[in-house]
């Protein structure tokens, strides 16, 4: 971008601006060439300077974005059921805010904006997942311990959830996964570290979640009606 088209952005007025960057956005969804130049001086505007009109004219112009992320993630039945898109959507820009903020983040592409913006809202939705599986820290159970649920029989702390989401888990190294990531809270890393008899290539341990995320995909309707049970 040349210095005379920086001068002309920064002296824009932020409703023109916002029109343009809404007109972009619309080319960018349809994977047609776009200027992201108009978008991306909004974002210097809420982070850089910090201007409050800036940041409404972003949360505005970005919202439906993030709410389209929102109805898209796999996850999306489970998190619904625990708070309302409203709020997930607030969330995302109230931890995106303090994220950016102190680093005076400063994006050269829309892209690597929305990636930021998108990585935000996968980041609170795990945390929402996890945190709803999980009841209070639990140690780590050998595989096939008898502190560990094998079936979805099992009792495990009384969690009607954790049950729900087993009884579509048939796979028992599907179940090992799940349990480690979404009830104890490990990453993927931290599994093979701290298990490795079990589990000596990451690789296995991605291939795994992406096989259950891609079952609870497809059983979403199932899962809704086994966890609006849970809550009636």
């Amino acid at each position: 971008m040349g210095i005379r088209m920086d001068e002309a952005l920064s002296q824009m007025n932020l409703s023109l601006l916002a029109d343009r960057c809404s007109e972009e956005m619309k080319l960018h969804r349809r994977k047609e060439a776009y200027d992201d130049s108009y978008c991306l001086e909004i974002f210097r505007r809420a982070i850089i300077q910090r201007a409050d009109q800036a940041w409404s004219v972003l949360q505005q112009r970005f919202g439906d974005t993030v709410r389209i992320w929102l109805h898209s993630h796999a996850s999306k039945d489970v998190a619904l059921l625990r708070d309302s898109e409203e709020n997930y959507i607030a969330q995302t820009f109230s931890r995106f805010w303090y994220a950016v903020r102190d680093q005076h983040l400063e994006f050269t592409s829309l892209n690597s904006a929305l990636s930021y913006l998108h990585a935000t809202l996968n980041g609170i939705l795990t945390d929402t997942l996890r945190s709803h599986l999980r009841s209070k820290e639990v140690p780590i159970p050998e595989s096939g311990s008898s502190e560990e649920p094998l079936s979805s029989e099992a009792s495990f702390d009384g969690s009607a959830t954790w049950q729900s989401i087993l009884s579509l888990l048939s796979d028992q190294r599907e179940q090992r996964v799940a349990y480690l990531l979404y009830y104890c809270g490990l990453k993927p890393r931290e599994i093979v570290m701290r298990c490795p008899e079990e589990f000596d290539d990451i690789k296995e341990v991605y291939r795994l979640n992406h096989n259950i995320v891609e079952r609870l995909r497809r059983n979403r309707d199932r899962l809704r009606r086994l966890l609006s049970d849970e809550e009636g």
